[in-house]
């Protein structure tokens, strides 16, 4: 009886090592120089990026981010609505968009303020639970009044529409619309769309 269990932990081990060795390949892909991969109908990291580039070069060269007599914009990021069919993260488009935007020198990003609330929190919470608490060096604890309140406001919102050009083919198009305000005035100071077209089989999904 020994023998023979032994010999079917030896078979269920050869078994696994066998399943294991036929597993498919997985590769690591340069998203910086990916030219082989093929396009879908739902939107990539691809899309992202290009939308976010040219919505970055568009506010720039519009001059809406050039600061009279110098300096740099406080940016607040607003509301992105995702309008599409597929789950999306609209931080997958704002985050690509910051981060052009702080190293174009032009604005710095508020993370104190936002539509629900701020993304960083810890910094009006070290202000309410630290100020008069004796276990702190209160000459190290924030003083009131530092905080610098956002010029600038980018909201959006990510639009797809889906078209059937035939029995076997379709077309989808994403409209990447996004918006600068002036917080003060509340006028718009920019605003452009993007559009990346898609076409294929009718049988590819789009979300």
């Amino acid at each position: 009886m020994r023998q023979t269990r032994r010999w079917s932990l030896i078979g269920l081990l050869a078994a696994a090592l066998t399943v294991s060795g036929c597993a498919p390949k997985t590769e690591n892909i340069d998203i910086h120089n990916d030219k082989d991969a093929e396009a879908v109908m739902g939107l990539d990291y691809r899309d992202f990026q290009n939308a976010a580039e040219d919505l970055v070069r568009s506010m720039i060269a519009s001059g809406a981010l050039s600061k009279p007599g110098g300096g740099r914009y406080v940016l607040a990021v607003s509301t992105i609505k995702n309008d599409t069919m597929q789950h999306i993260d609209t931080d997958q488009l704002t985050k690509k968009i910051r981060v052009a935007l702080l190293k174009s020198g032009k604005v710095v990003v508020t993370t104190a303020v936002g539509a629900e609330g701020p993304e960083d929190v810890m910094a009006m919470k070290t202000r309410q639970e630290l100020r008069g608490n004796e276990e702190f060096n209160q000459r190290t604890v924030a003083k009131k009044g530092q905080m610098i309140a956002p010029d600038l406001s980018l909201s959006g919102k990510i639009i797809q529409r889906n078209i059937t050009i035939d029995r076997s083919r379709q077309q989808v198009e994403y409209y990447f619309q996004m918006t600068l305000t002036d917080i003060n005035t509340g006028l718009a100071t920019w605003e452009d769309e993007v559009v990346i077209g898609k076409r294929g089989s009718n049988k590819s999904v789009a979300w």
